[in-house]
C-alpha cells in the first residue's frame, strides 16, 4: 500500500499492487471508481473492457474518439462499447493524454526489441509482452485471441504530425501521477503493466502501478456526462440496463 500524494476521493475499499510485467482482470462494479497510480514514473497500462454480463460487448476505441470529437482521451471523456454505453468514464487524469494507437507487442516484437530474457534463467523477470499477458487474463473469463482487440494505453501519449507521423512522447507520466475510472454498469477490466510499443528506450523495464478501489457517488462522473450531448445519451442507454 502507497501514501497517495494526492488524497483518495472516497476511502479505500481495497488497494493492490499491479508489478512492471505483470496482468490482471476484474469486475469494476457498478458504482465503483478505479484509481491507477503510477509509482516510480513512465508506466503504461495497456487497457481492455468489457460488458461483464455480455462480453460480445466491448470497448470501441474508434468510437469513442469520434463521438467526442477528440484524438486523445483525458479527464472527462468516456469509454465507449459498440452498444453505445459507457463501460467507464475517466474522471480524473493528471497525466493529460491517454494513447489509443499505439496497441501492444507480442512476443516475437519484444524479443527483437529488448532481447533475449526467458523464464528458464530470468524467473518471474522473465521478459513478457502484452498480447500473451490479455490473451492469459482474457482465457479467465471464457474468451480467446478473437477478443484481442485495439487497447487503450494508460499513462501513455503519442502525437500525429501533419504527414500522419507518429510519435512517441517519453516521461508524459511522472511519479505520483494517476488516472481514476468511474463504472456506470458492472465492465470487465482486462489490463497489463508494460512498456508502450513506441517507447525508445531499448532495456526491458516495465513499471509498477498501484490499484485502488473506491465507492463512489454517480455525481462524480458528472462532468463526463455533460462535456457532450453525445455523453448524456451514452450514460442514459448505460442506465437503461438497470430499469
Amino acid at each position: 500500500m502507497i501514501t497517495h500524494a494526492t488524497p483518495l476521493p472516497y476511502p479505500a475499499l481495497a488497494e493492490e499492487l499491479l508489478p512492471g510485467g505483470g496482468h490482471r482482470s476484474f469486475v469494476l462494479r457498478r458504482g465503483r471508481l478505479l484509481r491507477l497510480t503510477d509509482i516510480e514514473g513512465g508506466a503504461n497500462v495497456s487497457l481492455l473492457l468489457f460488458n461483464a454480463h455480455e462480453k460480445t460487448e466491448r470497448l470501441n476505441l474508434p468510437d469513442s474518439l469520434k463521438c467526442q470529437h477528440t484524438a486523445k482521451l483525458t479527464r472527462g471523456h468516456c469509454l465507449y462499447s459498440d452498444m453505445g454505453r459507457v463501460l467507464a468514464a475517466i474522471t480524473a487524469d493528471t497525466t493529460g493524454w491517454s494513447d489509443s494507437l499505439g496497441g501492444v507487442l507480442d512476443a516475437a516484437e519484444v524479443k527483437k526489441k529488448y532481447g533475449e530474457g526467458p523464464y528458464q534463467t530470468l524467473r518471474n523477470a522473465c521478459y513478457r509482452n502484452g498480447t500473451d499477458n490479455l490473451l492469459i487474463e482474457l482465457g479467465k473469463w471464457g474468451m480467446g485471441v478473437e477478443d484481442l482487440l485495439m487497447v487503450l494505453n494508460l499513462f501513455s501519449r503519442v502525437t500525429v504530425d501533419a504527414t500522419g507521423g507518429m510519435h512517441f512522447a517519453p516521461g508524459n507520466s511522472k511519479a505520483g501521477d494517476y488516472i481514476e475510472l468511474y463504472a456506470p454498469m458492472d465492465t470487465l477490466v482486462v489490463m497489463t503493466a508494460l512498456q508502450h510499443p513506441m517507447d525508445p528506450s531499448p532495456v526491458y523495464s516495465p513499471k509498477p502501478v498501484q490499484l485502488t478501489w473506491m465507492q463512489a457517488e454517480a455525481g462524480v462522473a458528472e462532468h463526463c456526462r455533460t462535456s457532450r450531448p453525445e455523453n448524456e445519451r451514452g450514460f442514459i442507454n448505460t442506465e437503461n440496463l438497470y430499469l
